[in-house]
């Protein structure tokens, strides 16, 4: 694997490091505001109470927290674009890191599909006779161009896109806040949502534990900032910057806006069970306070949202698609830059098989389409736990063969309690996806295979290229620091 300098560089060899601090910071801070906390926040407060969300996002904010410094330490020191791949390969065992790269890979091809149909239904609040594939079609030439242009076109795109999210979700918690006083939509509310029936928790145990995995899938994303080091100017400095809002951005964005919602819209609402744009509990709490229009506002608001997801997973699974390509692991012509230094190629394949995924919603009921999204949802929390032991390797790897880790461009703090919390969490996560299956009379062995067919196909990929390759857990003293 060829080194990737530090600076601008014209060699057509590498990617160009462009991406500024200002866009590592949106990327850092956009990554995991989406649909999550605009449609599923409401849901999580009707099944587990105000208090019950509270409680499960909080512990999910806390594992996020420390995947985030882990890989802020990994990607300030080797800031590459297959990030995620290269310190598995690098640190633990290259098997493993050609699965975790394929998975990633997936995992983004595949949400491409998913934000497509999104953006069909939420076109569909205002054109409702309208065609599906034209919006899906308009949508997918716009990531697509962003891509295209240049790196700094994805920034700049991501740029606006997260600040548009950022300033909604202001917004809302202080209007929320207002409203709570009194100052704003009426009387003073207070605790009194927080106090009826069963309230702050409801459902007990088990309800908060399927809220965890919700809030889970909330979260993703986050990681994105470990592949765009690759393509940062002075990652060595911007990484950590971008990283030090993370703590903050999952209390402001996610806490504060839950406990907002649960303040003003009480738990037992039938509302909140919905993901309809006219019904997002941003629309009800802004509706309450007196803004017109709030469902269009909203509607335009999640649409930006979806294209930066989409915008996002395009620029992610492109870049680990060359990386793979780069490597060997992959087909060679897919490892080519243009002049610009894009990924072409990559990026051509991969919207290729985003736009076939989406077309599968049209045949069968959408069953195949179902089938390759849950397989999807699987593969982040698996990146997730891969981060965390590649970063448990690294530092120790680090410490054996003799180096201080002071002299590490950005430390995570509480090593090793912090990546080793992440791990058994990300392993409860994937475990528990569906524990309603276990729960019943018989085990739903439909609902099994629908569930966890992500994790199989992990092994499998993981485990067939380890027996081809006799590849071995690396020892520590052997673990390379060198290739980045």
């Amino acid at each position: 694997m060829q080194l990737e300098n530090s600076s601008k560089t014209s060699n057509p060899t590498q990617l160009k490091r462009t991406l500024k601090a200002r866009h590592l910071m949106m990327i850092s801070l956009g990554g995991s505001i989406g649909t999550g906390i605009f449609l599923a926040s409401g849901g999580a407060i009707h099944t587990a109470g105000p208090g019950g969300a509270l409680l499960a996002y909080a512990a999910v904010g806390i594992m996020v927290y420390f995947l985030m410094t882990s890989l802020a330490e990994m990607a300030a020191y080797m800031p590459v674009a297959g990030s995620f791949k290269v310190y598995a390969t690098n640190f633990v065992d290259p098997a493993f890191g050609f699965a975790i790269g394929w998975n990633y890979w997936y995992n983004w091809a595949i949400t491409i599909a998913a934000e497509l149909a999104a953006v069909v239904l939420i076109m569909k609040f205002w054109f409702p006779e309208s065609p599906s594939v034209m919006w899906s079609a308009l949508a997918l030439a716009i990531m697509f161009g962003f891509n295209y242009l240049s790196v700094k076109g994805f920034g700049e795109a991501e740029f606006w896109f997260a600040l548009i999210k950022v300033v909604t979700v202001i917004i809302f918690i202080v209007t929320g806040f207002l409203m709570i006083f009194g100052i704003m939509g009426g009387e003073s509310i207070g605790f009194t949502n927080f106090t009826i029936e069963d309230a702050p928790f409801n459902g007990g145990f088990f309800a908060i534990l399927g809220i965890f995995m919700a809030a889970g899938f909330s979260f993703q994303g986050t990681e994105l900032l470990g592949v765009a080091a690759g393509e940062s100017e002075e990652p060595e400095k911007n990484i950590p910057k971008a990283i030090s809002t993370v703590f903050w951005r999952i209390l402001l964005f996610y806490i504060l806006s839950i406990f907002v919602i649960g303040m003003i819209l009480p738990y037992t609402d039938e509302r909140l069970m919905s993901e309809a744009i006219s019904v997002s509990p941003f629309t009800l709490v802004f509706e309450r306070a007196g803004f017109a229009f709030a469902a269009s506002v909203m509607n335009a608001i999640i649409l930006t949202s979806v294209l930066s997801a989409g915008n996002s997973g395009m620029y992610a699974s492109t870049r680990m698609l060359w990386d793979l390509a780069r490597d060997g692991k992959a087909p060679k012509f897919l490892g080519k830059l243009d002049k610009r230094g894009v990924p072409v190629n990559a990026l051509i394949a991969t919207t290729l098989v985003g736009s076939l995924a989406f077309l599968t919603t049209f045949f069968g009921d959408g069953a195949v389409y179902i089938w390759l999204l849950n397989a999807s949802g699987m593969a982040g929390f698996v990146t997730w736990l891969g981060i965390a032991i590649s970063h448990y390797r690294f530092r120790r790897a680090y410490i054996a063969q003799g180096h201080d880790i002071k002299d590490l461009p950005y430390r995570a703090r509480w090593f090793p309690l912090g990546p080793l919390l992440a791990l058994f969490l990300c392993i409860f996560i994937i475990l528990g996806q569906n524990y309603q299956a276990f729960t019943g009379s018989g085990v739903d062995w439909n609902g099994v295979l629908v569930s966890y067919i992500g994790l199989p196909l992990f092994l499998i990929v993981w485990l067939v290229y380890k027996v081809k390759n006799k590849t071995k857990l690396i020892p520590l003293k052997d673990c390379d620091f060198e290739n980045k």
